[in-house]
């Protein structure tokens, strides 16, 4: 069994080519969600949700192929709470009439499809509900975002607080990226995933800056480049541990959990992976970049100081 503590890898042997691998795909994530953007889901477009019974289990595919064939059209089908529950989501369906004719509508219209199965409920959302859920989203993406970037500068200093947001948004623009190149429906519980794995991330970074810290202050004669490699090591076993752990029940929830949640298991899954190697090629290769020093972390000495000591 292999011991962690005594490994010496030279991480930061690939610090440039990890940055520019980075820098490239953060560049590829960009560039796709500003031409095709985000296959939003029904929660920030708007559209109509409808809940049904069915009798037996029904086969999800033939659900979507006799949608698929009615008036309705293509739709998102997924059980719900049960096997014999389905929820169908549709694009905005324009009726002419008020919500509340317009719910009885669909639900006569959606039992004439379904022969036999039970409409339980019937839900419309406006366009203008995407439009707040979206920028609600949005806005507390950026406070989160703001709150880290002052936690680290008050706990550390300004260059590891620019590493440790560069980190994180790196791995909220790959998921992002991701999810606009793939095509899949982004959702409220992929929001949610970014959301988590931005503190996920943030966490493993943070421990990685508290042991390059100590290291700066007792590794007195080493450069920064054999500090931060020996913070990496002394922090591997932890990192792996934890990411491992994580993992597993993560990927549990992405094969097992069903659909209502296999956004949220996979924007996850790739944010765990993802956010390992950002803590150590963009965050820690980003405070080597910017210079990082040991007099940055060594607390300022008043001016007369040593007179005010004096017995």
């Amino acid at each position: 069994m292999a011991n962690w503590k005594i490994l010496n890898i030279d991480f930061m042997r690939w610090r440039k080519a990890g940055l520019v691998l980075s820098t490239l795909i953060n560049i590829a994530a960009l560039v796709s969600l500003a031409t095709q953007g985000l296959n939003l889901s029904i929660e920030f477009t708007g559209g109509t949700v409808v809940e049904l019974a069915f009798k037996e289990a029904p086969q999800l595919d033939q659900v979507r192929e006799s949608l698929k064939s009615s008036q309705f059209g293509a739709g998102v089908v997924q059980n719900f709470g049960g096997p014999n529950n389905v929820l169908v989501r549709l694009p905005p369906i324009e009726t002419g009439v008020g919500a509340e004719a317009a719910s009885k509508d669909i639900g006569l219209r959606m039992e004439k499809v379904f022969p036999g199965a039970e409409v339980r409920r019937v839900e419309l959302i406006g366009p203008q509900v995407g439009e707040e859920l979206a920028e609600e989203g949005l806005i507390a993406a950026l406070i989160a975002l703001g709150g880290i970037l002052v936690y680290v500068m008050v706990r550390f200093t300004f260059k590891f607080a620019v590493g440790s947001i560069t980190a994180t948004l790196h791995d909220v623009l790959v998921i992002m990226g991701f999810f606009s190149l793939s095509r899949m429906e982004f959702d409220l519980n992929a929001l949610a995933a970014v959301l988590a794995i931005m503190g996920f991330s943030l966490n493993d970074t943070i421990v990685i800056l508290d042991r390059v810290r100590e290291n700066f202050r007792n590794m007195r004669k080493a450069d920064a480049i054999s500090v931060v490699n020996s913070s990496l090591n002394q922090t591997l076993s932890r990192t792996i541990n934890t990411s491992l752990v994580t993992l597993l029940a993560v990927l549990a929830l992405l094969f097992f959990g069903g659909e209502m949640i296999r956004s949220f298991a996979l924007a996850l899954t790739i944010g765990i992976v993802v956010g390992v190697y950002s803590s150590i090629y963009v965050a820690s290769a980003m405070v080597l970049a910017l210079g990082a020093t040991r007099q940055d972390l060594l607390p300022v000495q008043k001016e007369g100081a040593a007179i005010d000591d004096r017995p």
